[in-house]
């Protein structure tokens, strides 16, 4: 939907037609129009960037148990852990023990699934930052009781926390996504119009919708366009030719003409992409068989083909869902957790084989964590997770923010399992987005509370990354 104020011609089709959007129908290029609901922030370019950088977000949806990921191994806090989790607990001597460089003596641990993320960290190529959440602003357990501080909107919603860290706001819900409006800020960093700097290979997305940009939508196996667009049989030739026509006229409506240039667009695009991917690196024997392996893969070969593609930098988007254990979750965390930490090792392997890794960063989001308590078999929604990060220029072998004790009735449990975060997910996407390009004058602009937590200008927010 269009916002009521007032809209010029002018505006409309310059706000919507730079969009490079792929999509598989007219329909799909049509809705990602959505971008036309802008928030409030400055948009105009702010950078020429001659240098290649690439963010890739790996999104855990459902809410991802993130104390069976990242585990104490310190007899006394295993303990404490054991007790606490009950027949959730994962045996010590079944955790993979990783050498973090700044615990103070504290041991810590892996989930028995995650070999490769073991050996990443202990090489230095993998941070962690611990009980991590949604924040308006720093809270206390009192705090959160007589509600003197503000909490982020819809605490425990699948959808409000998914937003939230999708969007960089979690004091309101927003319509753009921090991906997005970093987009919107680098735009001319690429030299391509036709692609979008922020690409997905899970669909249509919130963290990539900008005011001026949505995502370049890829399957794990490759653009998808127009259906026989390049059949050579009578009737799709003159399919073709048809839509061609289409396309090259000039509407005097603005939907009609929007529509018209991002179609267009699209397919201009979609057929670059074609043509690089048929010269990128098959990466054979790197990746396995997985949806998120293909996944990584496909990034892979969009990164290597990054040049010929005129794009300085780009951000992806992979969803891999299904997280949500209420039930059966010890058995279901060492499936996905195995296919997570496959793809994130393949994609590793892939990067260093192309000399990429220093240039792309990997990390993960989850809406929540889970509860410390178990339902019986699984665990509910909760708040304060585990996150990690890959890539060279990882700050690595380190574990950032504060890990809990993970008791009850401790001084940040709030009931149920619940652990109140001590380091806001803002000064993790600042971070971020620090790395990659974007000037200290837009930090607020993208995360409005960011200023509760960090004082800009004043150094990296935690430091996992070498800027």
């Amino acid at each position: 939907m269009i916002n009521s104020y007032k809209i010029s011609r002018r505006k409309f089709i310059g706000q919507a037609s730079c969009v490079a959007v792929g999509g598989t129908t007219f329909l799909s290029s049509l809705l990602n129009l959505k971008a036309m609901n802008a928030m409030s922030i400055n948009n105009s370019s702010v950078a020429t960037c001659t240098d290649y950088k690439a963010l890739v977000c790996l999104f855990n949806s459902g809410g991802l148990d993130a104390f069976n990921m990242l585990l104490p191994r310190t007899t006394s806090e295993y303990n404490t852990y054991a007790a606490t989790r009950s027949n959730l607990a994962l045996p010590l001597n079944e955790i993979r023990a990783i050498n973090a460089l700044n615990t103070q003596g504290r041991q810590f641990g892996v989930h028995p699934s995650m070999p490769k993320i073991q050996a990443l960290f202990n090489s230095g190529d993998v941070a962690f930052i611990s009980n991590i959440g949604a924040l308006v602003a720093p809270i206390t357990k009192e705090e959160f009781y007589n509600e003197s501080v503000v909490a982020p909107l819809g605490l425990f919603s699948h959808s409000d926390q998914q937003m939230h860290w999708q969007t960089g706001f979690s004091h309101a819900r927003a319509a753009t996504g921090w991906g997005g409006r970093m987009a919107d800020l680098l735009t001319s960093c690429n030299s391509n119009t036709n692609i979008s700097m922020a690409m997905s290979l899970s669909g249509t997305n919130l963290f990539e919708t900008g005011n001026n940009s949505v995502e370049f939508t890829l399957s794990p196996y490759g653009p998808v366009g127009i259906n026989d667009d390049n059949d050579a049989w009578w009737y799709n030739s003159l399919r073709k030719n048809n839509i061609t026509n289409m396309l090259d006229a000039t509407y005097q409506n603005i939907f009609e003409q929007t529509y018209k240039n991002i179609t267009k667009s699209a397919r201009t695009g979609n057929a670059q992409i074609q043509t690089a991917l048929t010269n990128a690196p098959t990466f054979a024997g790197i990746f396995s068989n997985s949806y998120l392996s293909d996944s990584f893969k496909m990034v892979a070969k969009i990164i290597a083909s990054q040049s010929s593609l005129g794009m300085n930098r780009q951000i992806f988007f992979i969803d891999y869902g299904g997280w949500d254990h209420h039930d059966e979750l010890l058995g279901n965390q060492e499936i996905m957790l195995e296919e997570v930490d496959n793809a994130i090792g393949e994609f590793h392997q892939a990067l260093t084989s192309i000399n990429k890794l220093n240039e792309v960063t990997t990390f993960t989001l989850s809406e929540f964590n889970r509860t410390l308590t178990s339902n019986g078999n699984g665990t509910d929604h909760a708040w304060g997770t585990n996150v990690f990060v890959m890539g060279g220029a990882v700050n690595g072998q380190k574990i950032y923010g504060e890990y809990p004790l993970l008791q009850l009735n401790g001084p940040l449990e709030v009931g149920g399992g619940v652990m109140i975060p001590t380091t806001a997910a803002e000064e993790y996407f600042a971070e971020l987005a620090m790395w990659f390009g974007v000037p200290n004058s837009n930090l607020l602009d993208l995360y409005p509370n960011l200023g509760n937590f960090y004082s800009v200008g004043s150094g990296n927010p935690l430091g996992f990354l070498t800027i």
